[in-house]
């Protein structure tokens, strides 16, 4: 089995994953945060289901809404000419969906940190929301902007569940590292599992050290 190809599939699909998960989430928060509306707290809920829920109902959740039988499964069969299910991009959707609860709430910690008197003041000034944002609301929060990105990113690289039902196991394909590590466990290969698992929790390590410092710095 190639060692090095769950590794390659899994940087290329958190890369993208985080990406996505991040842009949602910081258009979701910029959004709620400003607005106060009747059964908020339920949009809320929904979007951070998928941080509770077992990783095999956000993956049965996928194959319901883009499979076969849905309409957006059967219009992106039509424009691509084949179905979104087991396919690479299948692995992207499964992370995003489970990354963008912890980037969603990190964010969201950090807007609500901001000083509301400073950004009025930006308004009264003639600021406009993006002014607003990009002058007082970023420069006072990116510590918790930055911490979000990569969170997301170490939740993306880690997603099992949801890839599995969702993309599958294809070798070369859809084979991130956690998958590969369970299927070299099922077939007895604990060497090549564990060089996999040594791998990712190197990277995680790293990854959480480095947020841990942004917070305190």
């Amino acid at each position: 089995m190639d060692f090095w190809s769950p590794i390659r599939i899994s940087l290329q699909v958190t890369l993208l994953a985080s990406v996505f998960s991040f842009v949602l989430a910081l258009i979701a928060t910029w959004w709620m945060v400003r607005r106060s509306f009747k059964g908020k707290v339920v949009v809320e809920t929904i979007l951070m289901l998928p941080l509770v829920l077992p990783p095999t109902v956000v993956g049965f959740g996928l194959l319901v809404i883009f499979g076969r039988q849905s309409w957006i499964g059967q219009g992106i069969e039509w424009l691509f000419h084949q179905p979104i299910v087991f396919t690479w991009w299948a692995a992207v959707i499964a992370a995003t969906v489970v990354a963008f609860p912890l980037v969603y709430q990190t964010l969201k910690t950090g807007f609500e940190s901001v000083d509301k008197e400073l950004e009025e003041a930006a308004r009264s000034m003639g600021a406009n929301e993006w002014q607003v944002f990009r002058y007082v609301t970023f420069p006072l929060s990116w510590r918790f902007t930055l911490s979000g990105y990569m969170l997301g990113f170490t939740r993306a690289i880690g997603e099992f569940g949801a890839t599995l039902m969702f993309a599958g196991d294809i070798p070369g394909k859809t084979e991130t590292i956690p998958i590969a590590i369970f299927m070299a466990a099922e077939s007895g290969d604990m060497a090549l599992a564990a060089y996999w698992v040594v791998s990712i929790v190197v990277f995680s390590f790293l990854l959480l050290s480095l947020v841990h410092r942004i917070r305190r710095n």
